[in-house]
């Protein structure tokens, strides 16, 4: 398994593999602060991880990614063991979960853009997989632990998916380097969620009317 894990890795593997250590921390993280035990937070983890890869690939109507290499497995596992060893500073502090939402959204919505565009689909469905991508294992892990999902509240998550898009079709019309696109893109949407979480900017609240 471990030979599996280093082998033949490109960029946009690297991407993903740090993009699912992240998001599977976060999902830990979360799991842990609600007292679950280890083979909990791990499957909570590996939800996270997976879960808006897995929807993409099968809408195009692809084998699901986690199925043709044990590496995401592995990956989930380093991050629990990351969590257990780090426990007192990843599980206490609030802004830790921030930091790795934010990488593993801007990561996992770089490489949906990316392996849309793979199978030859206009931008516009590249758009949609990467916000896809990027949102829908955060949804299963908030909803997997009693939580309402952070899409649905009034910070600033798809909508940092949607600006990360724009950002990257903005690069590809302008000729920039693939790798340099790709790392550009993903930092515009980290940093998008951190100053957004810190600042308390977000999107308007539907009112109910008044009685």
């Amino acid at each position: 398994m471990m030979a599996d894990f280093l082998s033949n890795i490109s960029f946009v593997d690297l991407i993903d593999l740090i993009g699912t250590f992240a998001f599977a921390i976060s999902g830990i993280r979360l799991a842990a602060k609600k007292e679950f035990d280890l083979f909990g937070a791990y499957v909570v983890g590996l939800l996270t991880a997976i879960g808006g890869g897995t929807i993409r690939d099968l809408l195009l109507q692809t084998t699901p990614f986690w199925m043709l290499s044990s590496r995401y497995m592995l990956c989930t596992g380093f991050a629990l063991l990351f969590v257990i060893l780090f426990r007192k500073h990843i599980v206490k502090l609030n802004i830790t979960f921030f930091i790795f939402d934010a990488i593993g959204l801007g990561l996992f919505a770089v490489v949906g853009i990316e392996k849309t565009l793979a199978f030859h689909h206009p931008f516009w469905v590249a758009a949609i997989m990467g916000i896809m991508t990027g949102v829908a294992g955060g949804v299963l892990r908030d909803i997997s632990i009693a939580e309402i999902p952070l899409i649905f509240r009034k910070e600033i998550y798809a909508s940092a998916c949607l600006a990360c898009c724009l950002c990257y079709y903005l690069c590809m019309k302008l000729g920039i380097d693939q790798t340099i696109n790709q790392i550009v893109t993903a930092c515009i949407i980290v940093v998008t969620r951190v100053l957004a979480v810190k600042y308390g900017v977000g999107l308007p609240k539907i009112k109910p009317e008044d009685s």
